[in-house]
């Protein structure tokens, strides 16, 4: 009786042990533990695909062999029954009983908390998939479209500024042609200034010629009219001289009577000298008149060279001025074109600088993203690992324990 309800004990222990009773509440508080822990840690996400032997270890033989070393108590027969043996027996059997008892609680305490670790790591396994493919999916996505409309909107601006520059480029040959062409008629009208100038010296020398021999024919002409004036006079003391001569001989004939007479021959060589005296004085002023009329016909055609000389070398002056502002115009224009150039160009290259700049960043950042995915997946990797540990663990507790309660099962029908 005593045996029988020993063994009804111990069944019933064995089965509270197995399948509740006194491990349950540290089954409940490793749980409750457990979910505290398991929302307070960090969510992360992975999913690989792994194949893992389910080959259990061989590291738990030594409590496998310390388990089965309590053998069964011998059955003893109904005919031969010592109490003082049935008592050292019942106590032997509840020392091992005992034994065996805070031993299956410490297995069924550990395995109570290895089950909660493999269902909080197989939670975390699903959270660390779940991350995986958000960071697959909409991570990859959204970094690799941002990459691209920001790749996009730069190639737009880069072909804006490549075109604007084209025009720039384009407006300033234009205006280096208009440049070259207004150079090249500004040279052909200073050497026609040259050329005007260089008529105008000649111009001015023939005034000058022109002048000087007006001057030296006036100087002639007076002293020809100071000769003829000189002659005039010669002539008239000649004429009074004879005329004097001419009064005294006639009161010499008049007082010789036989003197020839004198008067026709005087009158003869008055009137010659008279007639010679005219046609000199005729002829000097004839020739005096038609050097005259040719100097002033010279001089004014000299002033009309000079006049028209003027105003052309006037004209090319004044177009030499106007080329002269134009081409300053140019000169500016061009300054200020290259000027605005240099700083498109300047603007360009600090705009190139600063989109490969973004573009290194953002190289950078898909960089750091990719080490920072491979680093989870290497702390999947990990968990996963310890996963497999635990569910070889778990499995080599379940044969353990299956193996202990077919133990216990047999030994309590070999007491019946």
């Amino acid at each position: 009786m005593n045996r029988t309800t020993n063994r009804q004990t111990t069944s019933s222990s064995s089965y509270k042990r197995m399948f509740g009773g006194e491990g349950r509440p540290s089954v409940g508080m490793a749980r409750s533990t457990l979910s505290s822990r398991q929302y307070s840690s960090p969510v992360r996400s992975s999913r690989m695909s792994y194949s893992v032997s389910s080959a259990p270890p061989s590291i738990y033989a030594s409590k496998n062999v310390r388990l089965r070393s309590s053998a069964p108590m011998p059955r003893l027969s109904s005919d031969t029954v010592d109490f003082a043996l049935s008592d050292a027996i019942n106590s032997e059997f509840k020392a091992n009983r005992t034994n065996e008892k805070a031993e299956m609680q410490h297995l069924n305490d550990r395995f109570a908390s290895y089950i909660d670790k493999v269902r909080f790591l197989e939670q975390q396994n699903k959270i660390l998939l779940a991350e995986l493919e958000q960071l697959k999916g909409k991570g990859a996505s959204r970094i690799g479209d941002l990459y691209e409309d920001e790749m996009r909107d730069l190639r737009r601006q880069v072909d804006q500024l490549t075109n604007e520059k084209a025009h720039v480029e384009v407006d300033r040959d234009n205006m280096g042609e208009d440049i070259e062409r207004l150079r090249e008629k500004l040279q052909d009208e200073m050497i026609q200034k040259e050329e005007a100038e260089h008529n105008l010296q000649s111009f001015r020398q023939d005034v000058d010629n022109a002048s000087l021999a007006r001057l030296d024919l006036e100087r002639k002409v007076e002293s020809l009219q100071e000769e003829i004036i000189f002659l005039r006079k010669l002539h008239d003391e000649e004429v009074a001289e004879l005329q004097a001569q001419i009064q005294d001989q006639h009161v010499q004939i008049d007082m010789d009577v036989a003197k020839p007479d004198l008067t026709a021959a005087l009158r003869d060589v008055r009137v010659q000298y008279e007639t010679l005296a005219s046609r000199n004085l005729q002829e000097s002023e004839d020739w005096y008149k038609s050097k005259f009329a040719d100097l002033s016909e010279a001089a004014n055609r000299n002033t009309d060279a000079i006049r028209q000389a003027k105003q052309e070398a006037n004209e090319y002056r004044r177009q030499v001025q106007a080329l002269t502002c134009e081409v300053d115009s140019l000169k500016g224009t061009n300054e200020s074109m290259e000027r605005q150039m240099r700083e498109l160009e300047e603007s360009f290259g600090c705009e190139a600088n600063n989109f490969q700049d973004t573009i290194s960043r953002l190289e950078d950042d898909i960089r750091n993203m990719k080490d920072e995915m491979a680093r989870h997946l290497r702390e999947y990797q990990d968990l996963l690992n310890v996963k497999m540990a635990l569910d070889i663990e778990i499995a080599t507790y379940r044969k353990l324990l299956e193996g202990e309660e077919s133990r216990i099962h047999a030994g309590g029908k070999t007491n019946d």
